[in-house]
């Protein structure tokens, strides 16, 4: 099998697959950013910060040029961090998946 068909054929079954998990992708998305806006209108950030706290914290990236400073955020916190692992690891999965049947080792 060539390259490109298989680029494709795993463009394809990654497209399929977020098409299956979406409804629980969206719902750990809006959960997120949800939560960075509750955290940030506690802390006084502004709605462009607290989006960026919660994506910077969800992805685990973590800069640290904002930190939430009471008890009641950091839990908050944790759970965007909470959240952002389990939406890495359904995106790993369903690319691990479309790779495999790309491949052949897996079934379809």
């Amino acid at each position: 099998m060539g390259s490109r068909k298989m680029r494709r054929d795993f463009a394809a079954g990654l497209l399929a697959g977020l098409g299956v998990v979406w409804p629980v992708l969206s719902a750990l998305l809006v959960i997120i950013v949800t939560l960075g806006v509750v955290i940030g209108l506690i802390e006084g950030w502004s709605l462009q910060e607290s989006v960026y706290f919660a994506f910077v914290s969800g992805l685990t990236i973590g800069y640290g040029d904002l930190a939430p400073k009471t008890l009641l955020t950091r839990i908050l916190a944790i759970l965007i961090g909470v959240c952002g692992v389990l939406l890495t690891a359904l995106l790993a999965g369903v690319a691990v998946k479309a790779l495999t049947a790309v491949r052949g080792d897996g079934d379809t």
